[in-house]
């Protein structure tokens, strides 16, 4: 579609079938050349009480400062986006990917709101059950808004919770809302190929290991390598097991790795999914591998994460409709969360 730059103007345009709004301004995004119209595409974000529930006592890293801090940037910012009220996800729907004792571990350890869900890290409390409900319950109404195209794309901020396994919590991840939104996907959607990006600082490895020997879920993992941080996982060997072996790519990072390093290995990823042809996206993008994190060793700034988000944006709409969706994941420095997870719904406003 292509249209004079003369004075601004609106209409709709239809992307592989996703029908977004379009603008046609003298000063367009010059990286997307002169005469090409933008098209602004509706990104809702979950928002609401409930989601600071899933926050770890002092002096734990993981709290509700991240998503409020995120919350307040965005409000402050001159985005458009649309807000999506956090929904509670059942039992039998968390077991589509955890087991039923490790469940009914979780809501044991909630009614007495003592000890820890694993060896440490991840401290159990009065209601951490309910408020894991919802975190993993506003994953799958992200996905269930874009799959209904009642938004474009969605993003949830206390999303991404990449260690949890199966049959255990672990690295402050009680459920593994990732692993529960691609069996959503799978068994209640029909969706098959579905492509996991995780840039947070540490290896996804709830999701990865999980789906290691799987040929159908496609991940591309960029991470300070395991030799320095937890959880010591992630090699560049990695890369699937059976039938799975070139479904799987990790990048680890030594310390000290900068925006220069991600951007190097965007035209990798972008190979990996035209390769993949993805049914569904799924964007991790932990904030803890940002500056001054005071668990990671990285040095990114918020534009690598828009570098990345706006990839994966672009190629969603070439790819597989739209079907979009980012999860905050990590990130224990509030401002770089709010930084952070901001860029990215600005880099899924434009197409």
């Amino acid at each position: 579609m292509h249209h004079a730059a003369t004075a601004p103007r609106r209409g709709i345009g239809v992307v592989n079938s996703r029908v977004c709004v379009w603008t046609t301004e003298d000063n367009r995004d010059k990286t997307r050349g002169a005469g090409v119209d933008v098209l602004n595409c509706s990104v809702g974000v979950l928002e609401g009480d409930e989601l600071l529930e899933y926050s770890f006592p002092p002096p734990h890293p993981l709290n509700a400062a991240r998503a409020e801090a995120f919350w307040k940037k965005l409000e402050e910012s001159r985005l458009e986006w649309k807000r999506l009220a956090p929904q509670k996800a059942s039992e039998e729907t968390i077991e589509l990917f955890h087991a039923k004792e490790h469940v009914k571990f979780v809501q044991k350890a909630s009614e007495q709101g003592l000890g820890t869900l694993d060896f440490g890290d991840t401290p159990a409390y009065k209601g951490v059950y309910e408020a894991s409900q919802f975190m993993v319950g506003s994953t799958l109404e992200a996905v269930e808004k874009v799959l209904a195209r009642e938004v474009d794309h969605a993003f949830n901020p206390v999303g991404g919770l990449h260690h949890a396994r199966r049959d255990a919590s672990a690295g402050f991840c009680v459920f593994n809302d990732i692993g529960v939104a691609i069996e959503l996907l799978r068994r209640r959607h029909g969706l098959k190929k579905i492509m996991y990006v995780d840039i947070d600082v540490h290896h996804g490895d709830g999701v990865f290991y999980t789906y290691e020997d799987d040929p159908d879920v496609f991940i591309f993992d960029i991470h300070e390598d395991g030799r320095y941080i937890y959880p010591g996982t992630g090699a560049a060997s990695e890369q699937g097991s059976g039938k799975a072996v070139g479904t799987k790519v990790n990048v680890p990072f030594e310390p000290g790795a900068t925006d220069l390093d991600v951007y190097k290995q965007l035209p990798k990823l972008e190979k990996f999914a035209r390769s993949s042809k993805p049914e569904f996206i799924i964007f991790q993008c932990g904030a803890d591998g940002l500056a001054s994190d005071p668990i990671g060793g990285l040095r990114y700034t918020a534009e690598a994460h828009g570098a990345v988000g706006a990839l994966l944006h672009r190629l969603s709409h070439e790819l597989c409709e739209g079907r979009l969706v980012g999860l905050g994941g990590g990130g224990y420095d509030p401002q770089n969360c709010a930084d952070a997870w901001t860029t990215v719904v600005a880099s899924f406003t434009k197409y």
